[in-house]
């Protein structure tokens, strides 16, 4: 008997539970929203009440007095809610200190549903490897705010020229000549550093790590989305199913462990206009341990890269052809990049893309479960899209 997803069993979520193992922190959190899909929508919150969280949680970090002012909403995202503001406090380094900061929280549900405390977990981690906005605290149950939270810093820099062009998402973003001339080693040298990163000792207590010489990195990452389409779809796709057998009988052997961004590509960093230095990366809610050529393979999709002026020259993430970037990535990391792996996850990342927007996506708009509604409903549109693709790399697989 087909299940109603929008009021889910505990016998039927056990189910799922057993039939797609994956980490232990991601089976928490999707456990989580299936145990409170029953309940009430996302209701628009007063900023006051966001306020209010923040200082019972400030109340509980802090020991000395502070003052939280300027609060306002944060645009953008079409997953999470921000709220910025102002703290007035006693810093642990600098002293007495005005640090602008950011609330980042879950609606009722996301269009991709994450761990904030992995999120905090890998910012802090990456903090003095690369660039990133720094991390004070987080809520990761919702023990003083609505929603799971985390409160991070601003960082300077801006994710395109005012007089770029681009897309939701910073997608299809266009780059001037001796723009990309100056991001481009920054951004091949980036991805190198947190791929060489040591994570060990890091405190990522949230995160599991794959054996290597196994399949089990492949294996936890397509458990983890075919679990999420049987929660969310109500549409029987069958080039899904499909996806899902030839993924399974193609799993990729691990050969080293590494820290993957998962959303490593332009429109996820900041630079700085005056010195055209990348100032930090954001956008860690997807990131794991895991294997190296996810990113590869995200960072080279066509869907984030864009023609250069001739109009032949495709453009890796806007910024420099794919054989370039490559060639520079295995000189900077001193490892090799396997191209079957790469086309393995390039499938991998349309099955994850296509079950966020056709099942995610239209569910958590359906159940009126978001505050981007509207945008999560523009997001279903590049479904059949990701289809296609898809469909066109198995083929070519096989």
């Amino acid at each position: 008997m087909h299940p109603d997803k929008s009021q889910p069993t505990a016998a039927w979520i056990a189910q799922l539970r057993e039939r797609f193992p994956t980490e232990r922190e991601i089976d928490r959190v999707l456990t989580r929203k299936m145990q409170r899909r029953a309940g009430p929508g996302f209701t628009p919150l007063a900023l006051d009440t966001l306020v209010d969280g923040v200082r019972a949680l400030l109340d509980v970090e802090l020991a000395t007095p502070y003052e939280l002012r300027d609060a306002r909403w944060l645009s953008g995202g079409a997953s999470k809610l921000q709220m910025a503001f102002t703290l007035e406090w006693q810093h642990p380094q600098d002293g007495l200190s005005c640090t602008a900061m950011v609330l980042r929280m879950e609606p009722s549900e996301s269009i991709v549903e994450t761990s904030r405390r992995r999120e905090f977990q890998l910012i802090r981690a990456m903090d003095g490897i690369v660039p990133v906005p720094p991390v004070y605290w987080c809520d990761s149950e919702g023990e003083y705010l609505p929603y799971p939270a985390l409160i991070y810093g601003f960082a300077p820099g801006v994710t395109k020229p005012s007089t770029a062009a681009s897309n939701v998402s910073g997608l299809g973003t266009q780059l001037p000549a001796t723009l990309r001339a100056k991001l481009a080693p920054q951004f091949v040298a980036h991805l190198a550093k947190i791929h060489t990163a040591d994570f060990r000792g890091k405190g990522l207590d949230a995160f599991d790590i794959p054996e290597v010489g196994s399949t089990q990195c492949a294996e936890w990452g397509l458990n983890w989305w075919e679990r999420v389409w049987e929660e969310d779809s109500d549409e029987d796709v069958p080039l899904m199913r499909l996806a899902a057998c030839w993924l399974r009988a193609n799993l990729p052997v691990l050969d080293r462990a590494v820290v993957v961004h998962s959303d490593y590509r332009l429109g996820n960093f900041l630079f700085t206009e005056d010195d055209t230095r990348i100032s930090a990366w954001l956008d860690w809610e997807l990131g794991r341990i895991g294997d190296r050529h996810q990113d590869i393979a995200w960072t080279t999709s066509r869907a984030f890269g864009a023609m250069a002026e001739d109009g032949k020259t495709f453009l890796t993430s806007g910024l420099m052809p794919e054989a370039e970037f490559i060639a520079e990535y295995e000189k900077a990391t001193g490892l090799s990049v396997n191209p079957k792996t790469v086309h393995w996850y390039k499938v991998y990342n349309d099955f994850m893309m296509a079950t966020l927007s056709l099942a995610t996506g239209y569910r958590a708009a359906r159940g009126g479960k978001t505050h981007q509604d509207v945008l999560v409903t523009w997001l279903i549109g590049i479904g059949p899209m990701l289809l296609d693709e898809m469909r066109a790399l198995i083929e070519e697989g096989i």
